[in-house]
C-alpha cells in the first residue's frame, strides 16, 4: 500500500471517528410524555419500551463502531494496518477503501450469518404455521385460516364491492 493511499484512509477513519463521537449521547432521547402510566393503554407503554430499546441498541452500535475505528487507527500507528489478522496477507486496497476498519481479508471475514433460526417468541406463542391445530373436527393445518377468519366478516362495505357481488356480501 502506498503512503498516499494510507494517508487518505487515515483521513477517512479520523473524520468518521469524529463524526461518530459527535453523535454519541447527543441524540435526543425518546421519553414518554405522560406524567403517569396509570391510565395508559398497554400499547403506549410497549411503544415507549420499544423506543428505549432501539435507542440503547443504536448507542451500543456507536460505541462498537468507535472501538473499531480506534483499533484501525492504532494499527496504522503500529504499522500493522492493511494486513489480515488471521493469515497476515495484505488486505486488498479495494476492501479497505470500502471498509477502512476491516481487520481481515475477505476469506477470513465472518460469514456466519444465522438465517435459519426463528425468533424465540414463536416457541412460546405457538404462532408457527408448521404445527397442526386441533379443533372440533379433528386436526387441521393453517392453510385455510384466512377462510376461517373471513367467516367472521371483513371491513368491506358496499362501495368496496362491485354491484354484482353486493348481495353475497352480507349473508
Amino acid at each position: 500500500m502506498r503512503q498516499k493511499q494510507l494517508n487518505k484512509l487515515k483521513e477517512q477513519l479520523t473524520k468518521e471517528l469524529e463524526d461518530v463521537k459527535g453523535r454519541l449521547h447527543t441524540d435526543k432521547h425518546l421519553e414518554t410524555t405522560e406524567l403517569s402510566n396509570y391510565d395508559n393503554h398497554p400499547a403506549d407503554n410497549a411503544t415507549d419500551l420499544t423506543d428505549q430499546n432501539t435507542e440503547m441498541a443504536i448507542e451500543q452500535h456507536k460505541v462498537d463502531e468507535i472501538e473499531q475505528l480506534e483499533s484501525a487507527l492504532k494499527a496504522m500507528e503500529e504499522g500493522t494496518y492493511g494486513k489480515c489478522e488471521v493469515c497476515g496477507e495484505e488486505i486488498p486496497i479495494e476492501r479497505l477503501e470500502a471498509l477502512p476498519m476491516a481487520r481481515t481479508c475477505i476469506e477470513h471475514a465472518n460469514h456466519d450469518f444465522d438465517t435459519d433460526s426463528r425468533p424465540s417468541e414463536e416457541a412460546i406463542l405457538g404462532s408457527s404455521t408448521e404445527h397442526p391445530v386441533k379443533d372440533e373436527g379433528g386436526v387441521r393445518d393453517y392453510e385455510d385460516s384466512f377462510e376461517d377468519v373471513e367467516k367472521f366478516g371483513s371491513s368491506d362495505t358496499p362501495q368496496d364491492v362491485d354491484k354484482d357481488n353486493q348481495k353475497d356480501l352480507y349473508k
